[in-house]
């Protein structure tokens, strides 16, 4: 009898809503085992190469060597991140990694739309440069992979391991969901892991260049993050992100 996948049109609920994890991995690994089971390679991990990515990476590589992961190139990363990018493909070569660019260069965003327009109208920006490419990723595929953890924010702390996305129409699996900010950096330092070296910079969580800054002293893990605005999430966790590209 063929299995019937999982997908935003038959969700119910989380299927690990009484999943109450004691393993090491608070869960991560039995929830990538079961997502890999289930989908195979018609499933994709939105990877952004922060501290949780590395974990991520690490863990399914042991589940699934050859998972496919894609990284939303906006053109506007630090050149640190596409350093972590190259040392993540050496360490782990049977990872099918892929940069996925906007339809428009920054150049050409600059044409249409003005200038530094992360500065004017954020949100249209990261419609346009990472909303709209992972929702063409995710149109040919019923489910994706991210690294949200509950403790990161206050619009995060209901996430559980398995969503119905509204947002991509998708269902998302999010296996590190009772990890802390200390658990993940526990786990790169016992595994050696390779991370992106801005961490040590007083970046906690790192994204575009101009939307990025460094923190000296707040416990916010998002802290950092358009400064100065009201904004706090790209918009690819939040359910209605819509703007003319």
């Amino acid at each position: 009898m063929t299995r019937q996948i999982l997908s935003y049109q038959n969700f119910t609920a989380d299927p690990f809503q009484d999943f109450y994890p004691n393993d090491d991995t608070k869960g991560a690994t039995t929830i990538l085992s079961w997502a890999y089971d289930l989908y195979g390679d018609s499933i994709v991990y939105a990877c952004s190469f922060g501290a949780e990515s590395m974990v991520l990476i690490d863990l399914l590589s042991h589940v699934k060597p050859d998972a496919q992961i894609v990284f939303l190139d906006t053109g506007l990363h630090f050149q640190e991140t596409y350093d972590l990018i190259d040392e993540v493909t050496k360490r782990y070569p049977d990872l099918r990694i892929r940069l996925k660019q906007p339809d428009l260069s920054v150049e050409e965003q600059a044409a249409k739309h003005g200038s530094a327009l992360w500065k004017r109208q954020p949100d249209q920006c990261c419609f346009i440069r990472k909303i709209k490419p992972l929702e063409e990723v995710l149109d040919s595929v019923p489910a994706w992979i991210s690294g949200i953890r509950r403790e990161q924010s206050l619009s995060r702390r209901k996430t559980d391991f398995v969503n119905k996305d509204e947002r991509f129409k998708s269902i998302k699996v999010c296996p590190l969901i009772h990890w802390t900010w200390d658990d993940v950096w526990n786990y790169i330092r016992k595994r050696q892991l390779p991370y992106n070296e801005l961490h040590d910079r007083n970046y906690p969580s790192i994204g575009c260049i101009p939307c990025t800054s460094q923190v000296m002293e707040s416990d916010d893990l998002r802290a950092g993050r358009w400064t100065g605005q009201t904004k706090t999430e790209c918009g690819l966790h939040t359910a209605n992100n819509k703007h003319d590209s």
